[in-house]
């Protein structure tokens, strides 16, 4: 009979643990309610931002609508932080200092979604072509996201203690705002959070939907410049020549064999020509040959020996035709996301108990870039989990049709607001109450 009592016992949770479920499943149903009531006013915010998108270094309506937005709720906000980057404060009392973070920029690219807020904004680009402008990417969720959990955690303070920093970053789209904030003073000028938290929209993945992933999550991306150069002359008389798209054609081939001989086949890399171009007329062998590359890598190491490689035989190609020495430039993109191992373990636990287990994945690792990833080389344990946006029923519309759903950066995606904003909102207040929570909690 003892041994039976003692058994029972094991099998009941303790009064602690039964309140610790109690009191997480009570907070998780009032911030349902309170975001329940917040939404009209979201969705209209998200509908201007959507309808007023601002490319690049050139975001200065968008932040100043979303500082406006953090000053209502009581935060110490400065503007213009490394370009039109925003940053908020909100102090109280003593604990860690916890930075969120949301991006500013919008696409390049004319929307067709339909929507009867469609953006109508277009800009001219570089040589006087026209394009329109649209947030294809979700940063107008990811803004409208983290107004309202800012607003949230200025409401209920008696929630946690501690410190709060909230920070637009401009420039996501071309990888340089993380670095402009940084550069400008944002962990000196500011505060240095002892931990930093971001999502990201997904277009594949059904609202009420989170998705985390421990270690490298996003990689290393670097753009490569190639100019093979040549000796011009008449197009039937190629001995005369050094001909320059040759030379490329042959580079092309030569850079297919840096991931599959030369890296490690468990290291993940990508080498992709996106661009070639060379030549005037159909009878003409010209002096050069242009090649843009985009390189994708984990690790630091697998970074070096790619560039290097490709360095490598860009020279041999060129010394094989006796052609002069060929120009390579190469721009360093976005280092790789890693996303710290234990706060993202310690979050997934707070995402599983606020939609239920079922509702978290553990996502792969991706290929893409995300200067998010900057904030962590600095020292700062940092996750960026991804949010599902599109509602089940138009994933298995897709599926139907045996089509992909749009990607992010298609002129055809968007999200479902609603539910993506609550899914977003709960999770990332429960992340800000889980890593705020007062002592005695």
């Amino acid at each position: 009979m003892k041994c039976f009592i003692a058994i029972v016992c094991l099998l009941i949770p303790t009064s602690a643990a039964m309140a610790e479920l109690f009191t997480s499943s009570q907070s998780t149903l009032e911030r349902q309610k309170w975001i329940q009531d917040q939404l009209p006013n979201l969705v209209q915010m998200y509908q201007w931002l959507h309808t007023h998108p601002e490319v690049s270094f050139q975001e200065q309506a968008t932040a100043q609508y979303v500082a406006n937005q953090w000053q209502k709720s009581g935060f110490q906000v400065t503007t213009t932080v490394g370009g039109h980057g925003i940053v908020g404060i909100l102090r109280n009392g003593p604990g860690p200092t916890v930075m969120l973070r949301c991006d500013l920029d919008a696409l390049p690219v004319m929307e067709q979604t339909q929507l009867p807020y469609a953006s109508e904004v277009k800009i001219e680009l570089p040589g006087g072509a026209t394009t329109g402008v649209m947030h294809a990417c979700g940063h107008d969720i990811h803004m409208t996201n983290l107004v309202g959990t800012a607003q949230y955690m200025a409401e209920h303070r008696d929630l946690w203690s501690g410190t709060l920093m909230v920070i637009g970053q401009p420039a996501e789209e071309r990888g340089a705002g993380a670095k402009a904030m940084l550069t400008d003073g944002l962990f000196k000028r500011f505060l240095k959070p002892d931990f930093a938290v971001a999502l990201h929209v997904s277009g594949d993945k059904p609202t009420g939907n989170v998705g985390v992933l421990p270690g490298y999550a996003l990689a290393n991306v670097d753009s490569v410049d190639i100019r093979m150069k040549g000796r011009g002359g008449h197009g039937s008389a190629p001995h005369t020549t050094i001909d320059p798209i040759v030379q490329a054609a042959q580079l092309v081939m030569s850079l297919q064999t840096i991931v599959s001989r030369e890296i490690k086949p468990i290291e993940p890399a990508v080498v992709t020509v996106g661009s070639i171009h060379g030549g005037t007329k159909h009878n003409i062998i010209g002096n050069e040959c242009d090649l843009q590359l985009t390189v994708r890598s984990y690790s630091e190491s697998v970074r070096q020996k790619v560039l290097n490689a490709i360095q490598r035989k860009a020279k041999a190609v060129a010394i094989s035709f006796d052609a002069p020495a060929p120009e390579i430039t190469i721009s360093e993109g976005t280092p790789s996301l890693r996303n710290d191992d234990d706060l993202t373990a310690r979050l997934k636990t707070v995402f599983e108990t606020t939609l239920g287990t079922d509702k978290v994945s553990v996502d792969e690792p991706s290929m893409g870039g995300e200067d998010f990833s900057r904030y962590g080389r600095e020292g700062v344990p940092i996750l960026m989990y991804r949010l599902g946006s599109v509602n089940q029923s138009r994933l298995d519309r897709f599926k139907a049709l045996g089509v992909p759903p749009p990607s992010l950066h298609s002129s055809q995606y968007y999200p479902d607001v609603e539910p993506t904003l609550t899914t977003g909102i709960l999770t990332m207040t429960g992340a800000a109450l889980e890593l705020l929570k007062k002592e005695q909690q």
